[in-house]
């Protein structure tokens, strides 16, 4: 996992997002001025023995991006984390810094894309650029049995992973929605959430009772609860 998070943390593939990132990192939100932006690709982050194994779409600009670490110092993972923590996945119910002293149980973290995209909306080359990154950490979390995509972009990214493989022969046999369930041909099963951004908590679109039932059905799979 050491080698992995070295391999993402310098990966200089995608010319567009790394400009961006350093930039944001650079000019910074007025809220963040006196910070060092991490301004980096973003590891994956949680416990090497997940059983469950949560994909985002991409790093916030002033989160992850900010942080060096997934779901870190935004409004996603204020939404996020008091859940997982409520359920025993997460030792604290909040996510402000690399260095807090957050961990998780059985449950790994990470993104279909490593770099914050501009207006959050990676290219589909960027996508296919950080795949082997996915891959690679999949191969690595030989412990998942379930699989959680927050939102489109990352499910249609996970099945791209599955396709390349040859787990699977088609994407369009899984159809995302929120909640949504398969069983995977090598066992794993596959489910769907809307992403916690603000843009879906805000509007009421994605609640929290909505969230923790895809983490209960997910912990239940995986033989946690």
């Amino acid at each position: 996992m050491q080698e992995l998070h070295q391999a993402i943390a310098t990966c200089e593939r995608c010319t567009r997002l790394r400009e961006y990132c350093r930039g944001i990192g650079e000019t910074r939100r007025k809220a963040y001025r006196d910070e060092v932006y991490w301004a980096r690709p973003v590891p994956g982050f949680g416990d090497p023995n997940a059983r469950i194994h949560v994909m985002g779409l991409a790093p916030g600009a002033h989160g992850a991006n900010r942080t060096g670490r997934p779901f870190t110092g935004d409004g996603s993972g204020d939404f996020m984390y008091p859940v997982l923590h409520e359920l025993g996945l997460a030792t604290k119910p909040k996510a402000i810094a690399r260095d807090d002293g957050l961990r998780l149980r059985k449950l790994w973290i990470s993104s279909v894309v490593r770099c914050a995209p501009p207006g959050d909306k990676p290219k589909p080359d960027e996508i296919r650029n950080c795949s082997r990154h996915l891959t690679a950490e999949i191969d690595a979390l030989s412990g998942v049995r379930v699989v959680v995509c927050l939102g489109k972009i990352a499910w249609d990214g996970y099945l791209a992973h599955l396709v390349a493989n040859g787990v699977i022969e088609r994407r369009s046999a899984y159809v995302f929605a929120h909640a949504a369930e398969y069983t995977l041909p090598n066992g794993i099963t596959l489910l769907g959430s809307y992403h916690p951004s603000l843009r879906n908590t805000n509007t009421g679109r994605l609640n929290r009772v909505m969230f923790m039932r895809v983490f209960v059905k997910a912990m239940e799979i995986a033989g946690l609860a």
